[in-house]
C-alpha cells in the first residue's frame, strides 16, 4: 500500500467515527501503478523468434498466409519448379510471473501446405516449444527493456508439413525494447541448436520501429536475416515430400518456421522486409497487419511474399 492511499485511508477511519451510521464514508479502490510500458507493442513479423522483450502475460494469435515462388534453386545448380502457398494458424502464450520473468510458449498451430508443383499438398500440426524469458534490465524510468530468452523445441508435429524430425532444438536469443514518446524501436538476435548434428545451427536479427499517430494508426517496419551457422548432413527425412530428398537438394534452410537440416544450406543467406500497422482496439486488445517480402533472391528461399494478421490480448 503506498503512502498516498495510506493517508486517504487513515482519513476516511477518522471521519467514519465521527460521522452517523447513514454517513459513512467511501474509500476509492487503489488503481495499479502504471509501469511505463502499458503502450508497448508486438513485433508482427518472425512470429516464433522476434519476441516483444518485455515479459507480460497476453494471449496472441495469428493468421499467416504464405506465397512460395514460381521456382527455387537447387543445390548444384538448376532449379525446382514450386509455387502456391502456406496458411498457418497459431496461438502463442505468455504468462509473466513479474515484471522480469516469464513463462513463454511461442511455437505451435496448424499449417495447410498447398505447393502447386513439385511437392504434395498436406496438412498437419507444427512443432512445440516453449521456455523462460527473463528481463536483465528492466528500466520504467528510462523505458527501456533487455531481455533473454531460453525457449526449447520439441519434434511434435507432422512431418508432411516439415516438423516432427530430429531430437528438437534449443532456442537462445537476446532482445531489446526502446520506447521514445509516440516511438518504437525493438531487435532481436538468437540462435537455433540442434539436439543432434542431423538438422542445421542457425542464426538471426531482427530489427521493429513504429509510430503511434493515434490509436487507430501505429505503422511499423521490421527488418529479418536469417543465417545458417552449421549445416546439416542433408539425410533423407520428411518422406511424403520429393521423397525425402528436401535436406539433399535445397540449397538454402527454411528460416523461421522449419529445419531441413540441409547440407548445403549455407549457400545463401535470407532476408526481408516487413511493412504495416497495428490498431489498438482497447486498453487490452490491439490487431496487426504485415506484409512482407524477400531483400535477396526468392529464388533462394522459399518466400516470394507473406501476409501475417495478429491480435493480441494482455492481462
Amino acid at each position: 500500500m503506498n503512502q498516498l492511499h495510506s493517508t486517504a485511508l487513515l482519513l476516511a477511519l477518522t471521519a467514519t467515527a465521527f460521522a452517523g451510521p447513514d454517513e459513512l464514508v467511501s474509500i476509492p479502490p487503489l488503481e495499479p501503478s502504471p509501469t511505463g510500458f502499458e503502450n508497448a507493442r508486438r513485433p508482427i513479423s518472425n512470429p516464433t523468434r522476434f519476441d516483444l522483450a518485455l515479459p507480460r502475460t497476453n494471449i496472441h494469435a495469428l493468421w499467416m498466409h504464405h506465397n512460395f515462388p514460381n521456382h527455387i534453386n537447387r543445390a548444384g545448380g538448376g532449379t525446382l519448379p514450386f509455387g502456391g502457398d502456406l496458411d498457418l494458424f497459431a496461438v502463442q502464450l505468455e504468462y509473466a510471473f513479474n515484471d522480469r520473468l516469464s513463462l513463454v510458449a511461442n511455437k505451435d498451430g496448424y499449417i495447410d501446405f498447398n505447393p502447386d508443383n513439385t511437392f504434395s499438398s498436406e496438412t498437419g500440426f507444427a512443432n512445440l516449444a516453449a521456455g523462460l524469458k527473463y528481463a536483465f534490465i528492466f528500466d520504467p524510468d528510462k523505458q527501456f527493456v533487455l531481455s533473454g530468452s531460453a525457449v526449447v523445441e520439441v519434434p511434435t508435429g507432422n512431418r508432411d508439413v516439415f516438423q516432427g524430425e530430429g531430437d528438437g532444438s534449443l532456442h537462445l536469443s537476446l532482445s531489446d525494447l526502446k520506447l521514445y514518446n509516440q516511438w518504437q524501436f525493438a531487435g532481436a538476435a538468437g540462435v537455433e541448436i540442434p539436439f543432434d548434428n542431423d538438422f542445421s545451427t542457425t542464426g538471426f536479427i531482427s530489427a521493429h520501429v513504429s509510430y503511434e499517430v493515434c490509436n487507430w494508426f501505429i505503422p511499423l517496419v521490421e527488418l529479418n536475416w536469417f543465417t545458417v551457422l552449421d549445416e546439416g548432413d542433408g539425410g533423407s527425412r520428411f518422406a511424403s515430400q520429393a521423397g525425402g530428398a528436401v535436406p539433399a537438394v535445397a540449397s538454402f534452410e527454411g528460416a523461421d518456421l522449419i529445419n531441413w537440416g540441409a547440407a548445403n544450406g549455407g549457400d545463401h543467406d535470407y532476408a526481408t522486409a516487413a511493412f504495416g500497422f497495428r490498431s489498438r482496439l482497447s486498453e487490452t486488445l490491439d490487431l496487426g497487419f504485415a506484409y512482407e517480402i524477400p531483400l535477396t533472391d526468392e529464388n533462394d528461399n522459399i518466400t516470394e511474399n507473406r501476409l501475417t494478421v495478429d491480435l493480441t490480448l494482455t492481462f
